[in-house]
């Protein structure tokens, strides 16, 4: 692969050895664009992730997993064959020259590794450790793809109109959540090493993970009483429309913009009345504190007339700029053309073999150590790099 800049990341010097399924996968990914050597041993078979698709095939008809591509970028990778005599102490030895471990309950190589006496043996050594339901309760045994993660997290209740059923998110959405929490608790982790000398063991779950961004379920169902919504303490699905009810996708002539009149209410009565469409949006009852609520709803009834006539892009360029957060809704085809993704700089190229595709940047950017991608190694060509001697 080949980056927008070179030098060291923030992590340089930090070595990870990477044990993750998909459920954490994206955290090993922040941790290593971020510059740390993150080192990803696979099964003699080759890591399974490898085969989950879209997929690309170069010229020459060799074919190469994107998505693996994206996940596992800026890792290198070996193969480790536990059951051969030797190399699992070659993987523990690894381990212990190590600063971070990530692993996950089931996945490769952690029914052979006992966590307890590697932070018995390393000290400063940190550990994070996913599970889709944590390491103990009624449900730790149980499978979670990130579609039944999803359900019984609770994300998926929250989507879909109040007639219909609900709606699995985008891609792996929840996965991806998990696994921010993996790269902050291990951030954190080594925060706390680098004071104290002592390594800490992060327990993720999945389940945990995705219900702490349902802010307003838990504070619909335990501020009821303060609230006073006619929904009591659950809100039904309601396909776009915010738990504010300040926010919402709006149809307009050709296509569908998400409009809000936050954060700045008077810039856009301001803009509402320069069209006019404020229609009784300066009755006094409206700058009644106790009729913010009433207010809101009157603003988005006369936002959605009014946007209905509208061209999408030219309303959404001139929300632009006005400073007004409007969202133009788009055809997944249309993002990778986004102008302000490009002016961004926000797809890189990169580059599998005899392959030349692009994908997302980082969702970052640092000046003092800016953010690169490294070479896409296949399992044989590090060995030599980490000190390692391959044995038959």
């Amino acid at each position: 692969m080949s980056g927008e800049a070179t030098g060291a990341g923030a992590l340089a010097g930090i070595r990870v050895v990477d044990l993750t399924d998909e459920r954490a996968i994206y955290g090993a990914k922040l941790l290593a664009d971020l510059g740390a050597e993150v080192l990803r041993p696979e099964p003699p078979d080759g890591d399974p992730l490898r085969r989950r698709g879209p997929f690309g095939r170069d010229e020459d008809g060799v074919e190469y997993s994107l998505w693996h591509a994206f996940f596992a970028s800026n890792r290198r990778f070996f193969s480790v064959d536990p059951a051969q005599p030797g190399q699992l102490e070659q993987l523990l030895a690894l381990i212990g020259a190590a600063q971070v471990l990530l692993v996950c309950d089931g996945g490769f190589c952690r029914g052979q590794l006992d966590l307890a006496a590697l932070q018995q043996q390393h000290p400063a050594l940190v550990i994070v450790d996913t599970s889709s339901f944590g390491p103990a309760g009624p449900w730790r045994d149980y499978l979670a793809p990130d579609l039944v993660a999803g359900a019984l997290g609770g994300a998926v209740a929250t989507t879909g109109d109040v007639d219909t059923p609900p709606l699995k998110t985008f891609g792996e959405l929840n996965f991806m959540v998990a696994g921010a929490y993996v790269a902050i608790g291990a951030l954190a982790a080594l925060f706390a090493a680098d004071a104290t000398g002592r390594g800490q063991k992060a327990e993720i779950s999945v389940h945990e993970c995705i219900a702490s961004c349902l802010e307003q379920v838990f504070m619909f169902y335990c501020y009821e009483h303060l609230l006073g919504r006619e929904e009591g303490k659950v809100l039904p699905r309601r396909g776009a429309l915010h738990w504010s009810d300040a926010y919402t996708v709006m149809n307009g002539k050709n296509g569908s913009i998400m409009v809000t009149p936050t954060p700045d209410f008077d810039a856009q009565l301001a803009w509402l009345i320069e069209e006019g469409v404020h229609d009784d949006l300066l009755d006094p009852k409206y700058q009644e504190p106790e009729n913010l609520r009433l207010l809101i709803l009157r603003v988005m009834e006369v936002l959605q007339n009014w946007v209905a006539g509208q061209d999408v892009e030219a309303l959404f360029y001139a929300a632009q700029q006005r400073h007004a957060p409007y969202g133009w809704v788009q055809p997944l085809e249309k993002v990778a053309h986004n102008p302000q993704l490009e002016a961004r700089n926000w797809y890189v190229p990169y580059r599998l073999g005899g392959l030349q595709t692009q994908a997302p940047g980082a969702p970052y950017r640092f000046s003092d150590t800016p953010w690169r991608l490294a070479d896409y190694a296949e399992p044989s060509a590090v060995l030599a790099d980490i000190g390692w001697e391959s044995k038959p």
